[in-house]
């Protein structure tokens, strides 16, 4: 190898991070005249007459760059390229085979082994530089690239233990939200209300509910809040307060008269209130469509408000089907609104169904819509035979069916099903 001068030393420029060099060669002389160039450019130099010592150094002081000769006694160049790629290091090292091989075919198999570079015998001082110069841009690019894979998988960890807690508070407030709707099916008298209500999410802004304040007097009710996900469900989880089964006196529905018993208010009144008390709540965007009703099970007589919610469903015993309501404005869009009622009786054995836009604008297979004649004639397929829950479930079931394969709820899905069997 070409001497080299006093003053061609080590700059970092040149090399960059490579600061630490492995020289393996059985050859004594060689690693000599090795060495003392490599120290003369500012390196850290070790030193290893085998490929087995060699190994030893670096389980234990990994270097940056090794220079290995190829023909060696006992574990050859090659195989110790091998044994040193299988190594466990956190940080990728630059190897470059010394050889006297220059076929094409030993160059494959010194690549294949995990070499970088060679470098055919006799050394040259300057192409040995050129080659660890080229070997540092690598290796620092490789760093580098490293560097931000680390910062990246460090970031994603700290997204994932975010997305962990997120994801434990979304499934607690979906439990609070349940809570929400206590039953799903409950008695009064010889009639039935049964409730269906599944969210798209973790969390929906579907409500449902149903109280009655004493014998005979009913109220039931569907909502859809405005958007998806926690400010939705906050704002479910607010008129489930407004609306409480269990807490009377703070139920807007309701009146306290006479000191004794609590009456239910007209379903326009209701809707008025809570309209009144979003409109007074600053910062507030979300609104809600609702569909109110309240039923005198002496006579079947219903009074309902429709505020911007689908037109329930009446099915009648005869075989008699009828998309009920007023329409109306949803609930927080404007101030001062007032709102319908409408009024109907139902006779025994007569049905109401009350249900969200998740079913009359649930995407079928064929890239429609279900819309209200999809949803009646899905409603009829279902029999006059099956009632409370039952028949909830098979309308969800049916409606899953219904959208294309692999694909999920794109919104909420709820009802109420009154079903009416005489005083």
């Amino acid at each position: 190898m070409a001497e080299v001068s006093q003053a061609d030393t080590r700059s970092e420029q040149d090399f960059g991070v490579i600061q630490k060099v492995l020289v393996v060669d059985d050859s004594r002389l060689q690693r000599r005249i090795l060495v003392a160039s490599l120290k003369k450019w500012g390196f850290e130099v070790l030193e290893a007459d085998s490929g087995d010592a060699a190994i030893e150094l670096c389980a234990t002081d990994p270097p940056d760059l090794v220079l290995s000769d190829w023909v060696m006694p006992g574990m050859s160049g090659l195989d110790f390229c091998k044994a040193f790629r299988a190594l466990d290091s956190k940080q990728y090292s630059y190897f470059i085979l010394l050889t006297s091989k220059s076929e094409k075919q030993e160059v494959a198999r010194g690549l294949d082994a995990g070499a970088d570079d060679f470098l055919i015998k006799p050394l040259e001082a300057d192409e040995l530089r050129a080659r660890i110069s080229a070997g540092a841009r690598i290796l620092g690019m490789q760093r580098e690239l490293s560097r931000k894979n680390q910062m990246i998988e460090n970031a994603l960890e700290e997204l994932r233990v975010a997305h962990d807690a997120i994801d434990k508070d979304l499934i607690q407030a979906r439990k609070i939200q349940e809570s929400l709707v206590p039953e799903l099916t409950r008695q009064f008298g010889k009639s039935q209300v049964s409730m269906l209500l599944k969210t798209c999410g973790h969390i929906g802004g579907d409500l449902v509910g149903m109280f009655s304040p004493g014998v005979n007097r009913l109220g039931f009710y569907s909502i859809d809040v405005s958007g998806h996900g926690i400010t939705s469900a906050m704002m479910t989880a607010r008129l489930g307060s407004y609306l409480s089964s269990s807490h009377f006196e703070q139920n807007v529905a309701m009146e306290r008269r006479f000191d004794k018993f609590y009456a239910l208010l007209p379903p326009e009144q209701v809707a008025e209130t809570l309209n009144s008390r979003l409109m007074a709540d600053t910062g507030i965007e979300e609104y809600f469509t609702m569909v109110y009703a309240i039923v005198d099970l002496r006579n079947g007589h219903v009074k309902m408000v429709q505020a911007g919610h689908p037109h329930p469903l009446l099915l009648c015993q005869n075989g008699r089907t009828e998309f009920l309501g007023e329409g109306g404005l949803p609930i927080g869009l404007l101030p001062d609104v007032s709102f319908q009622r409408t009024e109907f009786y139902m006779q025994p054995g007569d049905r109401l169904l009350l249900f969200s836009d998740g079913f009359t604008e649930c995407g079928l297979e064929d890239g429609s819509l279900l819309e209200e004649e999809g949803l009646r004639q899905m409603a009829l397929d279902c029999g006059p035979g099956r009632g409370g829950t039952e028949f909830l479930d098979d309308m969800f079931w049916r409606l899953t069916q219904a959208m294309p394969p692999g694909s999920g709820m794109d919104d909420d899905v709820s009802a109420v099903f009154f079903e009416y069997n005489g005083p």
